[in-house]
């Protein structure tokens, strides 16, 4: 099984270097492929710009093989060469966007069967923003105020980006909604990355991760490392 790395947005600056550079290390280093999916950019034609600062950021952080994969709707991805480039990459990243469109996009496709088989293979698997919400159980779709069914690599969870800034509002209504779930919310400029004995996550970055459930909640700075192993996820150090 490889790493997920999830982040709370505005990536590809500042101090999303600290869970990037610990993803490329995961990944093999700075030779590592490097695969940048921006299908989540794709409904308002952000695709190519958001994708290419990608490429502008993994590269000044090193990394020497890194690239966009043109995984823009339903057809792309069940395309022969998107699914083949996804396959072959260690560090795949999910852009932020549109969630639902993401993981519409996503689910039950070619692609998305290539990025699970890299990720059980050893890869790392990263996500900010709409990238990291489509990876839990269920995500909240802000335009349309509804609950949608997630991609489910960690089926017990609704992940909260945006924390410290538009994505607070939306806790007290996903407790409601969702109270059988850990909700795990992060801040902007944050991630964490699930490197730690015994499947803990470790936090990165100048924000929090704050995990809700219970109605209990436990904030994790950068530094510490928490389980997701129960209905609330547990600090640990």
């Amino acid at each position: 099984m490889g790493f997920l790395v999830l982040q709370g947005g505005a990536e590809f600056g500042g101090a999303m270097a600290h869970s990037d550079l610990r993803a490329i290390a995961l990944a093999g280093g700075p030779g590592a492929p490097i695969r940048i999916v921006p299908t989540a950019a794709a409904p308002d034609k952000n695709e190519e710009r958001a994708g290419n600062n990608g490429v502008r950021w993994f590269e000044s952080l090193g990394a020497q093989d890194v690239c966009t994969v043109p995984l823009i709707d339903k057809a792309s991805a069940n395309h022969a060469d998107v699914v083949a480039a996804l396959a072959a990459a260690r560090l795949i990243y999910l852009l932020g966007g549109f969630p639902d469109f993401l993981a519409e996009t996503l689910d039950a496709s070619r692609s998305w069967k290539a990025i699970l088989k890299a990720y059980r293979s050893g890869a790392v698997l990263a996500g900010s923003s709409a990238g990291a919400m489509v990876l839990g159980g269920r995500y909240y779709e802000p335009r349309t105020n509804t609950v949608q069914r997630g991609l489910a690599l960690l089926p017990h969870v609704c992940i909260i980006p945006h924390h410290n800034t538009s994505g607070r509002p939306w806790v007290s209504r996903l407790a409601q909604l969702l109270p059988e779930m850990t909700l795990l919310a992060l801040d902007e400029q944050t991630g964490i990355v699930d490197e730690g004995p015994g499947g803990r996550w470790q936090v990165y970055g100048q924000g929090a991760a704050t995990l809700y459930g219970g109605g209990r909640h436990t904030a994790c700075p950068a530094g510490h490392f928490f389980e997701l192993t129960a209905p609330l996820g547990r600090k640990t150090e």
